[in-house]
């Protein structure tokens, strides 16, 4: 996530908004020009194209500052957090169900597979007051022992908290949203050549393997080999011609 202040950047991201600016996925523009009236724009990327826009006024803000808790259980920086949605709106209104989406990117951290529970500490608790309003509070896991192997969980809000209210949306166009949705699954898989699949072996592929012709290969004239064949080669012939003169010599006596 990025936080810009827009006054720097002279844009209006609701109407034309400079998208090569940022290179973040996520971003967080400060709208504020009053301090009686706190405006924020979320909002998403998607290959320098802006995804969605969501403009959120803040009210009823209390800092960390003025809630009253045990140090101990504050939460550690750059923990992974669990998101709470309460309502029915969060599933039925559409600024609601694209300020859930906004709120899961900005929040949601590193992507992992495992999960330690006792490194979770905090939970962001999104409550719908009505179609356009939401209470925002951030709350500090505490672990206590409940007779069974899981322990039991109890929310201590810490701060912030807040009132986020909907003033404007501009919901993903339907071409990004379409290309942004796409998986490995939904584009065409390259024809396998040579391969086929038997629901008892699996996949089962031919290899061929070009002619090596063998019988051309030249072999090293000093290899053990032909020396050891020429030796017995030229003993056989030796004996055979010491057993000829022998045979000679007895006719001739």
């Amino acid at each position: 996530m990025i936080i810009l202040n827009l006054l720097k950047l002279v844009v209006k991201p609701l109407w034309s908004f400079s998208h090569r600016k940022l290179i973040a996925v996520s971003f967080c523009m400060d709208l504020t020009q009053r301090k009686d009236l706190i405006t924020f724009v979320l909002g998403r990327m998607y290959d320098f194209h802006v995804y969605d826009l969501v403009e959120v006024g803040i009210e009823n803000f209390r800092g960390m500052e003025s809630f009253d808790y045990d140090k101990k259980i504050a939460p550690k920086e750059g923990s992974k957090p669990f998101m709470a949605f309460i309502g029915e709106g969060f599933e039925s209104v559409n600024e609601l169900k694209q300020l859930k989406e906004v709120l899961l990117d900005l929040f949601r951290g590193e992507v992992v597979e495992n999960l330690n529970l006792a490194g979770v500490d905090r939970a962001y608790v999104c409550t719908a007051l009505s179609p356009t309003k939401v209470f925002f509070t951030h709350c500090a896991l505490r672990l206590k022992k409940f007779g069974t192997v899981v322990p039991r969980m109890e929310l201590v809000e810490v701060g912030p908290s807040m009132d986020m209210v909907i003033r404007r949306h501009r919901p993903p166009n339907e071409s990004v949203m379409k290309e942004a949705m796409k998986t490995s699954r939904d584009k065409p898989k390259k024809k396998e050549k040579n391969v086929k699949k038997d629901p008892l072996q699996g996949k089962i592929g031919n290899v061929y393997i070009p002619d090596q012709k063998i019988g051309e290969m030249v072999l090293p004239n000093k290899s053990k080999g032909v020396k050891r064949e020429r030796r017995e080669a030229k003993q056989q012939k030796h004996g055979s011609d010491e057993h000829a003169s022998k045979k000679q010599k007895d006719e001739s006596s």
